[in-house]
């Protein structure tokens, strides 16, 4: 498995990227690969460490030492094989995942020295892409069986394409005027470029699921009407209700969800539509200090703003991984900055906003340092006040949107996800993936639960050997 004491020959490589300076004069990915060679020490050090926990670390439990070996030997076309065997979207997850498989890695023991897995696997499916090796697989024969997917974010997409794979028909809903869900409006270019999510649709399109754009199911399509129509309605519309900030001065013009300005610029650097919102020339104030909120601060800097901070209600991480509070192989709790921030910006960790204040539009936001941990007691003598013309609530989401499920009539759990402990919903032939089963997660969760979701559809399919809804319409 990879160069024997390769992991003690070759140190860790991170992938190159375009420096800040130049970067934040455009909206092209700026994260580089590095030249084969130097992929290749990065695959040989992949140690058979007889327990592969990268396998653990990974929701989608993809085979992560066997597709490094293959990379050391230069037999990419055997990597991709082995890739797709547990990722539909590698090119998404070699982006956007925060890359947990990573943090189990057994070199990761030693802080800072994980095997580069991530960048690893994008290079995998980058290469099969240039090189044709990715082509529609499309199923030998159709079951007459129909479904529904109700989103076309990555579960969504993942689900629908394991589906039609397996024979059945498959039609996506999406209310977006084009696929990809958050991937492709909430996640800006310069992360992942459009054309990338674009080239799999095309390939998903080719395999024979049917699109449609532009149609908000429980609106444009009734419900009731949706469910009677095919045999099967998975439901992967997201984790879409964010949180909200209950203070005063909330309702002042300028304070805006993180999600309406990066859908927002995701149109206008398209070019399909204006933006609304602008940062321009602004004292931004990012409120979260996830991904989200790193999303806004960078998507300030691109658009030339006059300062931008972003602020976290939770306490400042210690600087390494506490052995104490979360030990190898979890997901380590520690002190990380965003490639948004190396871009610019001001960061200030345990603070609890008060309020906002202005004329009509929000001018000033008000905030007092905190505990650091719940139940964030604020700290006396602390209060601040600064310069904020645009504010956005980057404090994560809290469930999906309530409409469609009750429509539907399905339950929900205590935190308002559609409860579907296997996938299945409580009304017979709907089904759940994703976000809005499991709340607001990864990327590669989302993967993960929709490609589990299409197991659960086929086996109910076989369970109950129900005539097809498209056959029994013909009589």
């Amino acid at each position: 498995m990879g160069e024997i004491g390769g992991f003690k020959k070759f140190a860790r490589a991170d992938p190159p990227e375009r420096g800040p300076g130049e970067r934040i004069g455009d909206h092209r990915e700026f994260v580089r690969s590095l030249p084969l060679v130097e992929l290749q020490e990065q695959g040989a050090r992949c140690m058979e460490c007889g327990v592969p926990f990268c396998h653990h670390g990974c929701p989608l439990g993809n085979l992560i030492p066997d597709w490094n070996d293959l990379v050391y030997r230069d037999r990419f076309r055997e990597a991709i094989d082995q890739l797709h065997r547990t990722n539909n979207f590698p090119e998404f997850t070699g982006r956007l995942c925060p890359a947990p498989c990573e943090a189990a890695c057994v070199l990761e023991i030693d802080e800072g020295n994980a095997v580069t897995i991530k960048q690893i696997e994008l290079a995998i499916v980058n290469r099969a892409w240039e090189e044709g090796w990715i082509v529609p697989e499309l199923p030998a024969s159709r079951s007459g069986r129909t479904v529904a997917v109700v989103g076309s974010g990555p579960a969504g997409l993942a689900c629908a394409q394991q589906l039609n794979r397996t024979g059945h028909t498959v039609t996506v809903f999406e209310r977006d005027e084009a696929g990809g869900g958050l991937v492709r409006f909430g996640i800006p270019d310069f992360k992942i470029e459009k054309d990338v999510v674009e080239r799999r649709l095309a390939q998903l399109a080719e395999e024979g699921i049917e699109f449609r754009f532009g149609v908000d199911v429980g609106s444009d399509i009734d419900a009731t009407e949706l469910r009677e129509s095919f045999d099967a309605v998975v439901l992967a519309t997201g984790s879409r209700v964010p949180r909200n900030l209950g203070v005063p001065g909330r309702e002042l013009g300028g304070v805006h969800f993180a999600m309406e300005y990066l859908y927002g610029r995701n149109r206008d650097v398209a070019g399909t539509a204006p933006a609304t919102i602008s940062a321009q020339g602004k004292h931004v104030i990012v409120i979260g200090g996830g991904d989200t909120g790193a999303d806004c601060v960078a998507s300030a800097h691109r658009e030339a703003a006059a300062s931008v901070t972003q602020i976290e209600l939770l306490g400042e991480p210690p600087p390494q991984r506490s052995d104490e509070l979360t030990p190898w192989p979890l997901w380590p709790v520690k002190l990380r900055t965003s490639y948004a921030l190396k871009e610019g910006g001001e960061r200030s960790f345990a603070i609890s906003t008060t309020h906002l204040s202005g004329g009509e539009r929000v001018e000033r936001i008000h905030w007092q340092q905190n505990s650091g941990e719940p139940p964030f007691a604020p700290v006396p003598g602390t209060e601040e006040s600064h310069p904020a013309e645009l504010v956005l609530l980057a404090m994560g989401f809290v469930g999906p949107e309530p409409g469609l499920p009750d429509a539907l009539g399905v339950e929900r759990d205590g935190r308002g996800n559609i409860a579907a402990a296997t996938y299945a919903a409580s009304v017979p032939g709907v089904f759940a993936a994703g976000d809005a089963r499991r709340g607001q997660s990864l990327i590669v969760w989302a993967i993960e639960e929709g490609r589990r979701c299409a197991d659960a559809v086929n086996a109910w399919f076989h369970a109950n050997c129900l005539e097809p809804v498209a056959a029994a319409a013909k009589q």
